[in-house]
């Protein structure tokens, strides 16, 4: 019989990074006290009727794993003898023609590192042997119920054999506490595919700048950073692209992207596409005719120095939120200079009065989640910074109509969003390929106006 092999193209694993990731998991378990850990990749998900969404893996399973497939669990079992298990769908050459290449339990022992594969439809039959006199359960629960439902079926499995002597879990424990934890320092494999993310990214928008003029829907723009990206190798956007024109770039979450921009609006975009499991996520504002107008360009640049002032405080030892207290200081005081906001630079920080203008952080984590795993605070405080985090610095200001604002300011929205890695010395933005300083951006877009895509 004719066994399908792997597509020809498909590019070689380097398991290595995923091994180490395992094994590292498994050396954090056994120092809280061992056990097993079992982790689901994410279900299929429909779109309709017997159509489903593009498949994406859980982003847990997939950082310890390197395996794309749908229908996966991997189990982690710690002690003297630790072991990987990774169950997987079975080779099937009819679904095969009509879904795709199928990796195979033995196809998957060789290429990604496990000490044993089995069938997923073994795993019902072999989760409770495997959590059987284990100490602890690690998992993640309240995420799935069918998976709830699934471990809590093994869990009743061990203990309907205790009068034999079997001992259950005495524990049941957060296996993403301690994920969480590693994600949020990235290894060298993961910056490299991060920095190659951002450099796509900051591609796309170059070419959005140059395609950017009055007359164009905002989804004609949309449809160039999805070619951008897709065109690059990026698998995926990482998130819904915002392309905001006009009174739209002051709804922070706006992704209808159906108006079409006029002659002296501001367009922003938030965009970053998906490179291998990682996200990038870049923030640009600029005029659509090529020219920042008086108030545009005075909220403008209020928003980069706060932005400046904000990647100034990123450094090992820093704490989480200084970069943020830097670019509130910035944000609040220009508006008070603006007239925006009337009164002392410390009464309207402590007031909150900024917050009508500037009402988000100015940043979150960044990796395989565009707002990645790992907590902001330790025991109550503003966690340190250190090598290796990546994280977001995007300072903006939202203007939307009121009695008391001048109307030339009436549906400014700017925000500046840039990617930076945490160094030895300080921080690194990954994502310098496209402008963000005036003249810069406006150059850009003077290319664009004689064609240049």
């Amino acid at each position: 019989m004719h066994t399908m092999n792997a597509p020809a193209e498909s590019p070689a694993l380097d398991i290595a990074p995923f091994v180490d990731r395992r094994a590292r998991l498994i050396a954090r378990m056994n120092a809280a006290g061992g056990g097993v850990a079992v982790i689901p990749t994410a279900p299929e998900r429909p779109r309709n009727r017997d159509a489903h969404y593009p498949y994406r893996f859980d982003s847990y399973f997939h950082y310890l794993t390197g395996f794309g497939e749908p229908e996966a669990v991997v189990a982690l079992v710690a002690g003297a003898s630790p072991k990987a298990i990774l169950f997987c769908r079975e080779k099937n050459e009819e679904r095969e023609i009509w879904d795709g290449y199928r990796c195979g339990p033995d196809m998957a022992l060789a290429r990604y590192g496990f000490d044993e594969t089995w069938t997923i439809g073994d795993l019902d039959q072999r989760l409770p042997d495997l959590l059987a006199d284990q100490p602890v359960l690690w998992s993640g629960f309240g995420y799935d119920p069918a998976w709830d439902e699934r471990v809590t079926r093994a869990l009743n499995a061990v203990r309907a054999n205790a009068r034999a002597g079997t001992v259950p879990p005495h524990s049941i424990r957060d296996i993403h506490a301690e994920l969480d934890e590693m994600r949020l320092i990235k290894d060298a494999t993961e910056l490299t595919i991060m920095r190659r993310a951002a450099a796509i990214s900051a591609d796309a928008h170059c070419r959005a700048m140059r395609f950017a003029h009055p007359g164009v829907n905002e989804y004609q723009i949309e449809a160039e950073l999805l070619h951008a990206f897709r065109s690059a190798g990026s698998q995926a956007p990482a998130y819904t692209s915002i392309v905001a024109s006009g009174p739209n770039a002051c709804v922070l979450h706006y992704v209808e992207n159906n108006r079409t921009m006029r002659d002296g609006d501001l367009l922003l975009i938030d965009a970053g596409c998906e490179l291998d499991g990682y996200a990038s996520d870049i923030t640009r504002t600029f005029p659509v005719n090529g020219r920042f107008s008086a108030p545009q360009r005075d909220l403008y640049q209020i928003v980069l120095e706060a932005q400046h002032a904000a990647r100034a405080e990123i450094k090992p030892g820093a704490h989480w939120n200084e970069p943020h207290e830097a670019a509130v200081r910035v944000i609040a005081q220009g508006l008070i200079d603006l007239g925006l906001l009337s009164g002392s630079l410390d009464g309207v920080i402590e007031k909150g009065d900024y917050r009508r203008f500037y009402m988000h952080r100015t940043g979150h984590w960044l990796g395989r989640d565009v707002h990645d795993a790992g907590e902001y605070k330790q025991a109550g405080e503003w966690r340190p910074l250190a090598p290796g985090m990546v994280m977001t610095v995007e300072p903006g200001c939202y203007v939307r109509p009121a009695a008391d604002i001048p109307e030339h300011f009436w549906h400014i929205g700017i925000r500046i969003e840039d990617d930076a890695v945490v160094t030895d010395n300080g921080c690194d933005y990954i994502t310098d390929g496209v402008p963000r300083e005036i003249d810069e951006i406006e150059a850009l877009m003077r290319e664009g106006a004689h064609g240049d895509l």
